[in-house]
């Protein structure tokens, strides 16, 4: 894409105010799975503050099909964004765009590429991390036979999962839960390779420096 086109153009507007839109959708969220006894007219209010960050969603992802001129194509190649459209809880990634955008305004970024390849991996598992916990509680509290009686349990089970791990003494019984179990054990597997990766990359660039760098016949 064409950094002085119309659609470039609108992402760079549109980052940061959709940034704090996620934040916001994901507080919301979080207010409403947590807060035990919660009014009625502050639930009706987390609700509401859902539904228009999520309009303001699907506003820009119409707006930028549209400025693209690519319709069905559109779709396919912005198949994230259509995924994240549908499931909002992944919003708040964005917030790492934002980083970088931020940095790119500023001049070059001042961490090298394998520094914020594992920065920015970090970042996006302690968001999908806990969106994901708030998910996965929401759907085994109060369910028959539920091992996740707690957050502190969901948060627990969450980082197993992310990590790989897998203890098995917590675990999600229902339909829902489980769906929300395979797409972490999905997101865990994919970041722990982008870290492990980027990490062996750097390692075999310091070592091949420093045979380079290296006197012959030392």
């Amino acid at each position: 894409m064409d950094d002085d086109s119309t659609e470039a153009r609108w992402e760079r507007r549109t980052e940061i105010p959709l940034a704090v839109a996620s934040l916001i959708y994901l507080a919301s969220y979080a207010i409403q799975v947590l807060a035990q006894g919660l009014p009625d007219d502050l639930r009706d209010l987390c609700v509401a503050v859902l539904l228009i960050a999520w309009a303001l969603f699907a506003v820009d992802y119409a707006v930028r099909w549209r400025l693209s001129g690519q319709r069905l194509s559109f779709v396919r190649r912005h198949w994230l964004d259509t995924v994240v459209l549908i499931l909002p809880l992944l919003r708040p990634l964005r917030v790492v765009r934002v980083y970088e955008a931020v940095q790119r305004r500023h001049g070059r970024p001042r961490l090298v590429l394998h520094a914020r390849v594992i920065v920015y991996a970090g970042l996006s598992t302690v968001l999908l991390g806990f969106a994901g916990a708030l998910a996965v509680y929401q759907q085994e509290r109060g369910a028959p036979d539920a091992t996740m009686r707690t957050f502190g349990d969901a948060v627990w089970w969450t980082c197993s999962t992310l990590a790989t791990v897998g203890y098995g003494d917590i675990a999600p019984v229902t339909p829902l839960g489980r769906l929300i179990a395979i797409g972490l054990m999905a997101i865990g597997l994919a970041l722990l390779g982008a870290v492990t990766g980027t990490f062996a990359s750097w390692l075999l660039q310091v070592f091949s420096r420093e045979d380079d760098e290296r006197p012959p016949g030392s």
